[in-house]
């Protein structure tokens, strides 16, 4: 023990450096229980997708003509040749 150190002083330093150890495990700890914690609620969210209300118009079916179903057909081919 250094001459002009008294033992409190290093009474003092040791426990300052015992309760920054503990605090450093402790926050370490608290991190990790809220990741995983935050890990768990965003796999429950995923699993369960929200209601999502079906907006827009209703859907239209309309029968075509074989002419039409021909003309139609050409089209496609024409468009699918361009490319």
């Amino acid at each position: 023990m250094p001459q002009h150190v008294s033992v409190y002083q290093l009474l003092g330093m040791t426990f300052l450096v015992l309760v920054t150890v503990a605090w450093g495990i402790g926050l370490a700890v608290m991190l990790r229980r809220g990741r995983d914690e935050a890990a768990m609620l965003r796999a429950q969210a995923r699993s369960e997708p929200p209601h999502q209300p079906q907006v827009g118009p209703q859907r239209e079916a309309v029968e075509l003509t074989p002419v039409e179903q021909d003309e139609f057909a050409g089209l496609v081919r024409r468009l699918s040749a361009d490319h």
